[in-house]
């Protein structure tokens, strides 16, 4: 049975044109698993109100961003498919949840291709409602429309794993190196707190309280919040950091629902008005650099840090087509290719 590989990421408009950002960001923000409210709801929201004042100031900070060869996180994710496959024997193929480069495109390349069993790759170290779990639900739905016969399976969180562990503590620490900081700040993407309580397979120990997520229990496999304490428990370790000179943050937070805290520009200003002169920041939740890492913390949280006294903001490269996390990914292919054993298990 021939096997095939199917990379996962976010996804990004055409083009930084209000018109065709207006056209991604209905079709992301439109998805039950992002906002999780009643459809009627949902689009009266996203529709009504969103698509009528966010995608012009969107439109903005992606042309802040965007690259000569198109979006970043498109290229990335291309040069990362590019680099695997010539590490692997079998067929790679990249898609995106969002946007005109869709998994059913994907999916067909590899049928195309003669393969009859996928590795679906989501791009997602943590698993999350509006990440991984969406990526899974739709590709079970395009497999049982156009390709009933396809075999798939899919690469679970890889958050703690040791080798991915030690790639990205590898990569913090290169780009760390001879660089004065004071703080090293671990910023994960946000989602509402009620995702996480969705999300708890036990529907009893998720409490968000500092304590459960520490506490071992069956919910962790589905707790992004657990599973991004987790990474940065894990980095700490490896790279020997000192209890006091890194903390944990979510960025990006929309709407006004409680969601994960603390919130990443309120914990830079906060560490600025304490006197943190150097700072440096990494973002976990992505592989590849995008809008979130490139405008959101390269551009406005030093623009923040800057405001409130600091001097020197370090933002730290998402691992990206990073030659080590290349390795890592196509090891993981080729012991799928070899044996029966499911990927980072």
């Amino acid at each position: 049975m021939k096997k095939g590989v199917l990379l996962v990421n976010l996804g990004s408009p055409d083009s930084p044109n209000p018109k065709d950002v207006k056209k991604y960001l209905g079709e992301f923000l439109m998805d039950e698993r992002v906002i999780d409210i009643p459809y009627t709801a949902r689009a009266l929201l996203v529709r009504g109100i969103i698509l009528k004042t966010r995608p012009k100031a969107s439109a903005a900070a992606y042309k802040k961003i965007w690259w000569e060869q198109g979006s970043p996180l498109i290229v990335i994710s291309e040069r990362l498919q590019n680099k695997i496959q010539k590490q692997v024997e079998i067929p790679v193929a990249l898609a995106m949840r969002y946007g005109s480069m869709t998994m059913e495109k994907g999916l067909r390349e590899l049928v195309n291709a003669g393969v009859e069993e996928v590795l679906l790759f989501p791009l997602y170290p943590q698993f999350a409602m509006a990440t991984t779990e969406t990526i899974l639900v739709l590709a079970e739905k395009i497999k049982q429309t156009h390709f009933p016969q396809l075999k798939m399976e899919s690469v679970p969180a890889f958050y703690n794993k040791s080798d991915y562990i030690h790639v990205l503590s590898n990569s913090i620490k290169t780009h760390l190196e001879n660089k004065p900081y004071e703080h090293l700040l671990f910023s994960y993407h946000g989602v509402p707190e009620r995702h996480i309580r969705k999300s708890d397979v036990t529907k009893s120990h998720c409490k968000i309280d500092n304590r459960c997520c520490v506490q071992p229990s069956e919910a962790h496999k589905f707790c992004y919040r657990h599973q991004c304490l987790e990474v940065t428990r894990l980095v700490a370790q490896q790279l020997q950091l000192k209890e006091g000179t890194f903390s944990t943050s979510f960025q990006s937070r929309l709407g006004f629902d409680p969601w994960l805290q603390p919130y990443t520009d309120r914990t830079i200003e906060r560490l600025g008005k304490q006197g943190i002169k150097n700072m440096a920041i990494v973002t976990p939740a992505f592989v590849s650099d995008c809008l979130e890492t490139l405008e959101e913390i390269a551009m406005e949280g030093q623009e923040i840090f800057h405001e409130m006294g600091g001097k020197i903001f370090t933002t730290i490269p998402c691992l990206n087509d990073d030659q080590e996390f290349v390795n890592l990914l196509s090891n993981w292919i080729n012991t799928w290719v070899s044996t029966e054993t499911t990927v980072a298990e």
